[in-house]
């Protein structure tokens, strides 16, 4: 018999013991039949001189095709599951009633803010939204440190304040 039809007859007869084999590293019979038939078309590339143990060998290639198989299948489950949960995920924009909530909140601190004496104002506007430091708010505005504080306070007390009132 020549070599190809050797490899072929020892495939062949070894072919259910190879799935076998398979099966439970891919823990299905169907792509453990997959996983063979790669194998043979593997196996059937090698010229048989080169192996000392083919079927040894031909046992190789499916356990490694099977493990391949299993590794790629892992990899598959924990992308889509992790898809999944993205798609599970609450929405992170907020919603038109939350949108308008906090739009009204920032008319009604506007206001608030508007209606300060100037001097807290300038204060209150300089530290929440300048990101300035009492100590230079004080230099700014030619007055101490703790009567910065002070305005500072009072201008959130009273957008606090108006924000209460509107909630009721």
């Amino acid at each position: 018999m020549n070599e190809q039809g050797d490899k072929s007859h020892l495939f062949v007869s070894h072919r259910k013991a190879l799935v076998d084999y398979a099966a439970p590293i891919t823990g299905c019979r169907a792509q453990a039949e997959d996983v063979v038939q790669d194998a043979w078309l593997r196996f059937s590339q090698v010229k048989q001189g080169d192996l000392a143990q083919p079927l040894a060998y031909l046992y190789r290639i499916v356990r490694n095709l099977a493990l391949d198989f299993t590794r790629s299948a892992g990899r598959s489950q924990r992308q889509n599951d992790t898809e999944e949960l993205f798609e599970q995920m609450p929405a992170v924009t907020p919603s038109p009633e939350q949108q308008l909530s906090r739009q009204d909140e920032l008319r009604l601190i506007a206001e608030a803010v508007a209606r300060l004496p100037e001097r807290t104002r300038v204060a209150f506007e300089m530290h929440r939204l300048g990101g300035y430091t009492l100590q230079q708010i004080a230099a700014h505005l030619n007055i101490s440190v703790g009567l910065a504080h002070q305005l500072v306070r009072t201008a959130l007390n009273h957008c606090a304040a108006c924000l209460d009132d509107e909630s009721y």
